[in-house]
């Protein structure tokens, strides 16, 4: 049986010990019905003590955790949804070493649990294509020239020298898609758009000369802001995919300081899950996430 809960004191007090975090994700993951993780079978038999299960068909023992980001975890599954909690919740995320501090494990630990939970999140996907208003905006993630390293400096100042290209979509009262891309050529941006955007919606982008050649397919608009215009009859702007850019960076400045440019999708995607998610309530997201979890993620593949 589900439980409500609405804070963090709520939900710990809803889960007071491991069996009953335990049933909270059972009720989740089979709520259609128990089934083997793996051979898919049905027939399932279950142990007394509530956690161990066997198939009747291939005849292999499991718990409700394998085939799911917590396969192999020696962290108690309570820990497991604490640290769901914190990195749904926080509008900026939460950085490793608060998480490690939090629920009293190792940095290394708790990096490798925020990185299974994005992979949870990445498992995700928000496959309608967007329609009505919407707002695109390129933007590059990273470090500046002048406070890196000599040996890390690629040189020069313009067009996002030593930085990564991302790409972000939103439609107006409704999802986000966000992205890196290689580059900022017309061909990579455009092709991106096609795939996410419906045709015949209002596009809104700034004067960047990938957007050039969209009109085909959408009602284009540019603004210009090298021009000083920001807005154009009250609708025309792309502040509402800018305030996305924003709040990313000031979860990397502010939480993460630094990012891999390696696991930089991984960090868009726990942004943008978040996002557009906005207005569940907080339990909701949390159960959200535990409904989504199947797939491992191995140390090894992660580093790899």
């Amino acid at each position: 049986m589900l439980k409500s809960f609405n804070s963090l004191i709520q939900m710990m007090e809803a889960f007071p010990d491991e069996q009953s975090a335990i049933d909270h994700f059972t009720a989740i993951r089979w709520k259609r019905g128990a089934f083997c993780p793996h051979c898919g079978s049905t027939k399932v038999y279950h142990f007394s003590d509530g956690r161990n299960h066997k198939c009747g068909d291939c005849r292999k023992r499991f718990s409700i955790r394998v085939g799911t980001i917590f396969e192999d975890s020696k962290l108690p599954l309570r820990k497991w949804l604490m640290a769901i909690w914190l990195i749904t919740s926080h509008k900026k995320g939460i950085a490793s070493t608060q998480l490690a501090k939090d629920l009293g494990i190792t940095q290394k630990s708790a990096w490798f649990v925020t990185h299974r939970l994005r992979h949870a999140i990445r498992t995700q996907s928000f496959n309608r294509p967007l329609d009505g208003e919407v707002e695109a905006d390129e933007t590059f993630i990273g470090g500046k020239e002048k406070n890196k390293h000599a040996w890390q400096r690629t040189g020069g100042k313009q067009g996002g020298k030593g930085k990564t290209a991302v790409l972000g979509m939103l439609e107006r009262g409704g999802e986000l898609r966000t992205g890196t891309t290689p580059n900022l050529s017309a061909k990579s941006v455009q092709t991106v758009i096609r795939d996410n955007v419906k045709t015949g919606a209002a596009l809104m982008t700034d004067e960047h000369g990938a957007f050039v050649g969209l009109s085909d397919a959408y009602n284009h608009h540019r603004v210009n802001h090298s021009a000083g215009e920001y807005v154009r009859h009250y609708i025309l702007h792309t502040n509402g995919i800018e305030s996305v850019w924003a709040l990313f960076k000031r979860q990397i400045i502010g939480t993460h300081h630094w990012l891999s440019p390696k696991h930089l999708n991984r960090y868009l995607g726990e942004m943008t899950w978040r996002f557009n998610l906005r207005d569940m309530d907080e339990g909701d997201r949390v159960n959200a996430l535990l409904a989504q979890t199947a797939g491992r993620l191995t140390y090894k593949a992660l580093k790899a």
